[in-house]
């Protein structure tokens, strides 16, 4: 696991297309390989479904869950729920019998229920010239006649992720073709996700996702004062904290925060600072997604004065056990695994050997940007007039979030900032 943390500007611009894609418009990855999408175009039938209502919180408790399981005692964590579960989600669409009955169980909805939900989810994502949030999806086959794909399960990934299909040859060129869809996909941000591929390895399925958004009211120079962190061990850092006066409240029986929203109130920043004495990991424990749900969805409308450090962090994890851990277990089983639906292989069963994350964020004076990817290798064998105070001056939970939903794009601990 690696972790770095920084509080020096940025200057990435993100630029994603895969909006179109989710409409119907099918691409291949880029890279040397044979185009399977060729003729194939995406057939799904549309239906009302509430982006907000019951499978909002589902997923929501997926992605606290998720965190749950990733948090680590004094170390900065940051996952894309929601990446994660695209790329999860595809490979459902191949599984079966137990295999898929514990992904179900950990996804908490049926994968017809999810890739409804998803598909709604990204074609409703609003954008703008001051803000996007974009998804990618692409699924790399080994060129190899040992590996034989369902059509069905390019069919499924065709209608509900759009996602971009291709034979590769799963050498260097593979390797590096990988890696640069998903730089190409990140703007830069996530370079490098893939580090080898294995001779075992019959399939990636891969999503990046990125954020690029301006605040609402650009801080000025004037609000952005040198200030202490101090972390959970009683060292004192030097920051830069960014103070502003908030109206959206935040407060449950351990904590306080507040949202901060970024251009056209589209999509927000939340803080959730533990009260004094709760730990960092206590906090993360007593959450639910329904507690955050119901909490993001009842924000008191109260004065906060607000502080938040400028702070860039990149963090990536293999997610192996921690899934395991969420009671996904037979999906890594080279003997208990079904994903037959995806195909076969002659040499053996094929089952899931690793599942990689890795993300991105950096916030300063004019916005936020951030990216993520996670591949799946699949291997063969009411008001109030009172002033509230919310000083991020000590480790903290964030999250960036759409405001329609009130769901978790992105959800992270801040427990360390540097210079």
């Amino acid at each position: 696991m690696k972790n770095r943390l920084t509080s020096t500007a940025f200057c990435i611009i993100l630029s994603l297309l895969m909006l179109s894609a989710l409409s119907g418009c099918v691409t291949a990855p880029i890279g040397k390989g044979e185009d399977l999408m060729s003729g194939v175009k995406a057939d799904v039938t549309y239906s009302d479904v509430d982006i907000s209502g019951r499978n909002a919180v589902s997923v929501t408790d997926f992605a606290i869950r998720l965190f749950q399981k990733s948090a680590e005692k004094g170390k900065n964590t940051l996952i894309s729920p929601l990446s994660v579960l695209s790329a999860l989600a595809m490979t459902a669409n191949g599984a079966g019998g137990n295999t898929l009955s514990q992904m179900e169980d950990v996804f908490g909805l049926s994968v017809l229920e999810l890739n409804s939900y998803l598909h709604a989810y990204i074609n409703a994502l609003p954008s703008g010239d001051k803000y996007r949030l974009s998804l990618a999806n692409s699924i790399w086959l080994r060129d190899d006649e040992r590996f034989t794909v369902k059509q069905d399960f390019l069919q499924a990934n065709a209608n509900w992720y759009g996602a971009g299909i291709s034979k590769a040859p799963f050498d260097d060129t593979t390797l590096k073709g990988i890696n640069s869809w998903v730089s190409d996909n990140t703007d830069g941000m996530i370079e490098n996700i893939l580090d080898k591929i294995p001779e075992e390895a019959v399939m990636y399925l891969v999503n990046a996702l990125a954020f690029d958004a301006e605040w609402q009211k650009i801080y000025n120079e004037n609000q952005v004062r040198d200030g202490v962190f101090n972390k959970e061990d009683g060292t004192k850092q030097d920051v830069e904290l960014m103070y502003s006066e908030e109206n959206q409240y935040l407060k449950d029986d351990n904590a306080a925060g507040f949202i901060k929203y970024y251009a056209d109130q589209k999509y927000a920043f939340v803080a959730l600072l533990p009260n004094e004495g709760v730990s960092i990991l206590d906090y993360i424990a007593s959450l639910t997604g329904e507690k955050l749900h119901e909490m993001l969805s009842n924000a008191k409308a109260v004065e906060v004065n607000a502080a938040i450090p400028k702070f860039e962090t990149e963090y990536e994890v293999g997610m192996n056990e921690i899934l395991k851990e969420m009671g996904m277990t037979d999906a890594f089983d080279s003997k208990a695994s079904d994903l037959s639906g995806i195909g076969f292989s002659t040499r053996g069963n094929l089952y899931i050997s690793r599942v990689l994350h890795k993300t991105f964020i950096a916030v300063d004076e004019r916005g936020t940007k951030a990216g993520a990817a996670t591949v799946v290798e699949v291997s063969d064998e009411s008001a109030s007039m009172e002033v509230q105070k919310v000083y991020l001056d000590r480790p903290f939970v964030y999250m960036l979030i759409d405001c329609e939903a009130n769901l978790p794009f992105f959800i992270g601990t801040a427990m360390d900032i540097e210079n």
